[in-house]
């Protein structure tokens, strides 16, 4: 893929390789951008649950404006392969970075705030990522977060009962009770 174009980007170099696809780098040649496309795997275009997945998971993202959520630019599909375009974030994975002693705290902590940031905001969308793992977490040369691959995310909808319901609990005897459906 190196060296060729989809659609107008420009594929670059390889990024990473997950259960649903390769990552690479590329250039948008109209608005002169690195990005990062991720490309279905062959094997999986064909098993419709498979691609259905993909187009949820640039769904769920693209459904999201935070800081800490990577953000998608397009889906699309071009000789045969669909792919994602997404922004580009020049770093490190989480995995990349936890030293092998674990992290300091300070900056343990800045980075699960961040994280928890960015999961409230999807949850309060109705999204729940499913997959968050230190290599599905990026971090820029500034200290920001992104979350990324969206690719398990379950889209829930609250029906009018659970949104009266709320996650209410309460405490008798000082054991938490929970109110059914809840």
């Amino acid at each position: 893929m190196i060296g060729k174009t989809l659609g107008h980007y420009q594929v670059l170099e390889k990024l990473g390789e997950g259960g649903m696809g390769v990552v690479y780098k590329a250039r948008d040649t109209h608005l002169d951008r690195s990005v990062a496309i991720k490309i279905l795997s062959a094997d999986k275009v064909s098993d419709p649950q498979r691609k259905a997945r993909f187009v949820q998971e640039a769904k769920a993202a693209s459904a999201l404006n935070h800081p800490n959520i990577i953000t998608v630019h397009d889906i699309a599909s071009e000789g045969g392969r669909d792919f994602i375009v997404m922004e580009y974030v020049a770093g490190k994975t989480l995995d990349e970075i936890i030293p092998r002693k674990g992290m300091k705290l300070g900056e343990g902590l800045r980075i699960a705030v961040q994280i928890a940031d960015a999961l409230a905001r999807a949850h309060s969308a109705g999204i729940v990522h499913r997959d968050l793992k230190p290599s599905n977490t990026m971090v820029n040369e500034h200290g920001l977060v992104k979350l990324l691959d969206f690719g398990l995310a379950k889209l829930t909808e609250q029906t009018p009962r659970e949104e009266s319901a709320t996650a209410a609990t309460a405490a008798i005897g000082g054991k938490p009770i929970t109110e059914e459906g809840v």
